[in-house]
């Protein structure tokens, strides 16, 4: 491992772990965790240094979020998303705009997140339905993006629509305080997940021009494909891979402190000894499969997005079955929230519904390896 991921692990024993039964607990967006990334900086974890940043990559995106989601997997989801638009500004934007927000990000000054899904066209983001029309006073957008994670809490989002200029999407920078901006603030009440603060962005009239959008006209899905898709599938793969972990680390431990009235502890048991050897190998499995797919990434493999692809799949599959043993292990005591084991499987479990759900990943995965074009 880099020393970037032993920095991040000590950084959030220190300053996400105390925050995290809360944002369960309390389903509310990890303030504190984000000061405290922001205070340090992470923000700019992918900002070149010429704009004040780390200069980091895709390598170290995936073990920063596999440290934080390791700690809380909402703080990792949340934050690997803003390394995402973070890294579409800063493959596509202009140099005006790179000008005015990563150095801005490389500060801590503000956090950006993503505005992609859509009801009506539900896990598959990359067809947003949300317009962007030519009027006299210039580009209108009107619509309505449903689950934005981060909302309110985010200072900008990146906005997937219609190109109204060319053929194709464009991607664009709002700000949350720009006219016509709302949000429709009903509780977000996941089953997991439950401090992503996820809720619906409405769009009424809201003037944006080219200073809004990342990119050339008609370049958004270029941009969902060359960094969004690396960026955000191997982030999920890490925050799964992180709550497989957990997982892992809790019930060995708890194995071990559970004592019987003879003093032999639960640990000693065969049964337990077999599910805890699947366990720890379902976790590392995981682990080192998301570490080597980013490097596959990073390295410009030809064979990358596959890999990438493959890696969150087995994440996802990895960090539900490593709960589920996890819960038979710890018994009543899991069962009755004592541990974190059940928080740590209804996180698992957002794995399967989150966008590009595993169904559409697996179409994907199999259009790649037979090469066919994605989507």
């Amino acid at each position: 491992m880099s020393e970037i991921y032993n920095k991040m692990v000590e950084f959030s024993k220190n300053e996400i772990l105390p925050h995290t039964n809360d944002v369960d607990a309390l389903a509310q967006f990890p303030t504190a965790s984000f000061e405290a990334i922001k205070r340090e900086k992470i923000t700019g974890l992918v900002v070149p240094k010429e704009f004040g940043g780390m200069g980091l990559g895709l390598e170290e995106h995936t073990q920063t979020v596999l440290a934080f989601g390791s700690t809380c997997a909402t703080t990792g989801l949340c934050y690997m998303m803003h390394n995402v638009a973070t890294m579409c500004i800063v493959a596509y934007g202009t140099e005006q705009m790179k000008n005015e927000y990563l150095p801005k990000i490389a500060k801590g000054e503000i956090v950006l997140a993503l505005a992609f899904s859509e009801t009506g066209t539900g896990t598959h983001f990359y067809n947003p339905e949300i317009s962007v029309t030519k009027e006299s006073n210039g580009l209108v957008m009107n619509g309505r993006k449903s689950f934005v994670t981060s909302a309110l809490y985010a200072d900008f989002y990146l906005v997937l629509s219609n190109s109204a200029e060319a053929e194709g999407l464009d991607n664009w920078i709002i700000g949350k305080d720009l006219k016509g901006i709302t949000f429709e603030e009903t509780a977000w009440d996941g089953l997991g997940m439950r401090g992503n603060a996820s809720m619906p962005m409405l769009f009424d009239n809201v003037s944006v021009s080219d200073v809004n959008r990342v990119g050339p006209s008609g370049s958004g899905a270029e941009q969902v494909f060359n960094v969004v898709a690396p960026f955000f599938v191997i982030g999920l793969s890490a925050v799964y891979t992180g709550v497989a972990l957990n997982a892992c680390n809790t019930i060995i431990q708890y194995s071990m402190d559970r004592k019987y009235s003879d003093d032999s502890a639960l640990c000693n048991i065969p049964t337990v000894q077999n599910h805890i050897a699947e366990i720890f190998t379902k976790a590392t499995s995981a682990k080192h499969y998301t570490l080597a797919a980013a490097k596959s990434g990073a390295n410009g493999d030809a064979d990358a997005l596959a890999q990438i692809i493959s890696a969150r799949l087995n994440a996802s599959d990895m960090a539900v079955e490593v709960c589920h043993k996890a819960m038979k292990i710890g018994g009543g005591t899991a069962y009755a929230k004592r541990i974190t084991i059940e928080r740590l499987l209804r996180d698992a479990y957002a794995a399967q519904v989150m966008a590009p759900s595993t169904d559409v990943l697996s179409i994907w995965l199999g259009k790649a390896l037979t090469n066919q074009p994605i989507p």
